[in-house]
């Protein structure tokens, strides 16, 4: 007869191998509704056609509605696309008649003709749907190729759209304009000269005043972007860090506490537990030599460390428990972070050339302080202590034995590296764009 626990557990495996296997089915059932709400939309709102305000049809608050309906609706498919095709990635890898939990869902695996037939009608009017708000192929001098998600063209075009027509702020004019990218701007004459004219003739065209206002929301749509992937980069793994650790914690230490696992799960912490157990009985000793207190018989100086051994075993025995659940909530932050990337990956150029104009458009004194400020923190004589700290404190929230040679090892290695790759970005890089900061740089660093 199987444990309590162990039928439990057989029980949860079971129904999230049936979850897994539904996914598919349910994630394009998903999509496949929100591409028909969009068409709903279409037929009534705006005759069958794209959602446009093009023709004035709508006041402004009106077609946010409209607009705001369809970037949800937009996102929702996307979504659900890259859900449906990573879960028949997963399932058709997997073949359950191995791993135990039954062949119950063995359809998931082998599609019929007539339901891969329904599969495909539903991928086609997905993709119908979409492409209407895929964004037109433009000429762009961007050095990489980016294709915006229907969604997010939506959300930059909002900007563009007072003017009564329906322009599209594509996310290649975000990353670079008619002009060469930053790290191309070379040529024979100094740029200081070169950006004068420039300035003389932008400053003498008719059209100025449209450009300015076009540059100044290509600038404004950059900047929210950008801020909008940092924020999700950095809140959404804490948050799954954290949430994964609060579920995870209670199933690890149910676990320990029925397989009646060790205390200690390395060396290190056993050691430590130790030293404070002799530390407690030499204090009970130096008290009463001090006449705090009365002198205690053996049996009560036995009794005193047995309490205290005890309460060291529930400290130790949690801190373990909280390093694996550690480990765990580490992995999901790290896929939610890749998820996001993955998820948001047309927004990565974005956010790339807001960080070059934003590194590069610093002032000269402020490039070099932040580069020497970089370097040695990480590079310079004192960062051996700091990288020992960071090293020994993650190996801590693994609960890991911090391994010496490990250490040494990596100090002698990594910070070489990054001290080779600050100078190659000051060579390659930094010298070409500014050549002053680079001087500004030595001047400072002498």
């Amino acid at each position: 007869m199987k444990p309590p626990f162990l039928s439990s557990f057989i029980r949860s495996l079971q129904n999230a191998n049936r979850w897994l296997l539904d996914t598919p089915e349910r994630a394009l059932d998903q999509a496949y509704d929100a591409a028909l709400k969009i068409q709903a939309i279409e037929n009534e709102h705006f005759g069958g056609t794209k959602i446009s305000n093009a023709a004035n049809r709508y006041s402004e608050n009106t077609f946010d509605y409209f607009r705001a309906e369809l970037k949800r609706l937009l996102k929702v498919a996307e979504i659900r696309l890259t859900e449906f095709r990573a879960s028949r990635v997963i399932t058709n890898s997997t073949n359950p008649a191995k791993n135990g939990l039954g062949n119950s869902q063995n359809a998931a695996y082998t599609v019929s003709g007539e339901d891969q037939a329904l599969i495909l009608e539903k991928l086609k009017f997905i993709d119908q749907v979409l492409e209407r708000y895929k964004p037109k192929p433009a000429k762009s001098t961007a050095l990489v190729p980016v294709q915006p998600s229907a969604s997010d063209r939506v959300l930059l075009s909002s900007e563009s759209s007072m003017n009564g027509k329906d322009p599209r702020l594509e996310y290649a004019d975000l990353v670079a304009d008619e002009d060469d990218g930053i790290l191309d701007k070379t040529g024979v004459l100094p740029r200081s000269i070169l950006g004068t004219v420039s300035r003389i003739k932008r400053d003498l065209d008719p059209r100025s005043e449209d450009q300015v206002i076009q540059n100044f929301r290509s600038t404004k749509a950059k900047t929210l972007i950008s801020i909008r992937l940092i924020l999700l980069l950095i809140i959404i793994p804490l948050l799954t860090q954290q949430v994964t650790k609060a579920l995870i914690f209670p199933l690890v230490d149910h676990h320990r506490n029925v397989t009646n696992q060790e205390i200690f799960i390395n060396y290190e912490l056993e050691e430590e537990a130790l030293q404070e157990l002799r530390t407690y009985e030499q204090r009970l000793r130096f008290e009463y030599l001090l006449g705090d207190t009365p002198k205690l018989t053996d049996k009560q100086i036995d009794e005193r460390l047995q309490e205290k051994a005890e309460e060291l075993a529930q400290h130790y025995k949690r801190l373990g428990t909280n390093a694996i659940a550690n480990v765990f909530a580490d992995l999901f932050s790290l896929v939610a972070f890749a998820l996001v990337l993955i998820n948001r990956r047309a927004e990565v150029p974005v956010l790339k050339s807001f960080m070059d104009e934003t590194i590069y458009g610093l002032s000269d004194s402020a490039k070099a302080f932040i580069i020497i400020l970089f370097t040695d923190m990480f590079v310079g004589f004192h960062s051996p202590h700091g990288w020992e700290v960071l090293l020994e404190g993650v190996a801590k929230h693994l609960g890991l034995p911090p391994s010496r040679d490990f250490i040494f090892l990596f100090i002698a290695t990594f910070p070489v590296i990054l001290d080779t790759i600050f100078k190659y970005w000051i060579f390659r890089y930094l010298n070409r764009i500014s050549p002053s900061a680079v001087a500004t740089y030595r001047s400072m660093n002498e």
